[in-house]
């Protein structure tokens, strides 16, 4: 292990809340070995931002880390020209351009259904009647896999991601997330035949046109699913949640012209969603004072990288007018995420301006408290609005 200074958390009281461990670890230990985790923490931004693209020394390549082990060795898990290769390939499916002319007008489609269904009622958890099923209907599309139904889609990313957040070896944890991963096979195996004959934008067919492996293709799609499905349904709750929390945001969008991107931007650097990245130590290197060795287990902590106060004015406040150009939400290095445009689009051009445009008395419900949990993965639990 590295001989960085230790530094002990209590696992529970992380996955609550990870921030003020965070704040403590920048300010007294900003790169610390945790005994718990059984990695090296890096958790100021410029450190997360230069040496993330430092490949040959920070690999994303883990044979034998969760993520490997549990879904396969995706793009996410390669580096070099193996992982330009399949990024290259991908792209057609969730480029800008294709983002504006084919997803956006599906996720238009598919926010009016929810919001027609949910304009009978009087309230309801937007994250299990808007948010999830959204972000569901929309994997299904850029995916392929339309033969999924949403709630088996929300089940089954969820079950991998805990599955390779479980850094404490839960069995049952584990055993759900092969369950999921299973499912998802049996799903490609379903609907492979009819994609080949009828292609289309899909992840599903432009790997196929590409000529990736089979094994590629499945590892890739898994990777959509586990990071697709949570982070816009995090993010679309979290930042209803944080508009109408601190009513005076709202207002100043509102009367600036109704840039809701930005209120999607600031949250997910308030509270990221993707909180940490892995990485595998290639040989010994040497950062600052602290000596990372070979095969060393490193974790690039973007929640915490969001939140440096050299880099904030207003770090721990949800404030759509700060300076977010160093803001890490979506990666820094060769690994910025594939889906950003997409992201952004179903988030920011739809979901949240949708939602208020239809409900314009949107609150939320007092009577309900709205818990946040996870640090690799972050997200509200229930956020209870009345309309």
């Amino acid at each position: 292990m590295s001989n960085a200074p230790i530094y002990n958390l209590n696992i529970n009281h992380f996955w609550l809340d990870p921030y003020p461990d965070l704040k403590v670890m920048r300010n007294k230990t900003p790169i610390a070995y945790v005994p718990q985790l059984d990695a090296t923490l890096i958790t100021k931004r410029q450190a997360i931002f230069e040496n993330e693209k430092k490949t040959t020394i920070f690999a994303s390549d883990q044979p034998n880390s969760l993520m490997t082990q549990l879904m396969g060795q995706n793009m996410m898990r390669k580096d070099g020209d193996a992982h330009l290769t399949e990024r290259r390939a991908i792209f057609p499916a969730v480029s800008p351009k294709t983002t504006k002319l084919i997803w956006k007008q599906k996720f238009l489609e598919f926010s009016d259904t929810i919001l027609d269904e949910l304009e009978v009622q009087t309230g309801g958890d937007l994250v299990s009647e808007y948010a999830m099923p959204l972000s569901a209907k929309a994997l299904k599309a850029v995916t392929g896999l339309t033969n999924m139904d949403t709630k088996e889609m929300n089940r089954v990313s969820q079950g991998m991601i805990d599955g390779i957040a479980n850094y404490e070896g839960n069995e049952k944890i584990e055993k759900n997330c092969h369950n999921c991963t299973a499912s998802i096979d049996a799903h490609i195996d379903e609907i492979l035949n009819y994609i080949s004959k009828h292609p289309d934008n899909s992840l599903l067919s432009v790997q196929i046109q590409a000529g990736l492996s089979d094994e590629q293709i499945r590892a890739n799609i898994k990777l959509a699913i586990s990071g697709g499905q949570n982070e816009p349904r995090d993010a679309i709750a979290g930042t209803i949640w944080a508009l109408l929390r601190y009513s005076d945001q709202m207002k100043s969008i509102l009367a600036n012209g109704s840039n809701w991107l930005k209120a999607v931007e600031e949250f997910l650097r308030w509270i990221s969603p993707i909180g940490m990245s892995p990485r595998r130590i290639t040989k010994d290197f040497n950062l600052g004072e602290v000596t990372l060795f070979k095969d060393d287990k490193v974790f690039f902590m973007f929640g915490s990288g969001n939140r440096d106060e050299e880099c904030f004015k207003h770090p721990e406040e949800f404030n759509i007018s700060q300076d977010r150009a160093n803001s890490i939400f979506f990666g820094a290095g060769p690994h910025f995420c594939a889906g950003a445009a997409i992201s952004k689009c179903l988030i920011g051009e739809v979901a949240i301006p949708k939602l208020f445009s239809r409900f314009p008395n949107l609150r939320l419900d007092e009577r309900s408290a709205v818990l946040f949990h996870g640090w690799a993965f972050r997200g509200p639990v229930k956020v209870q609005c009345l309309w």
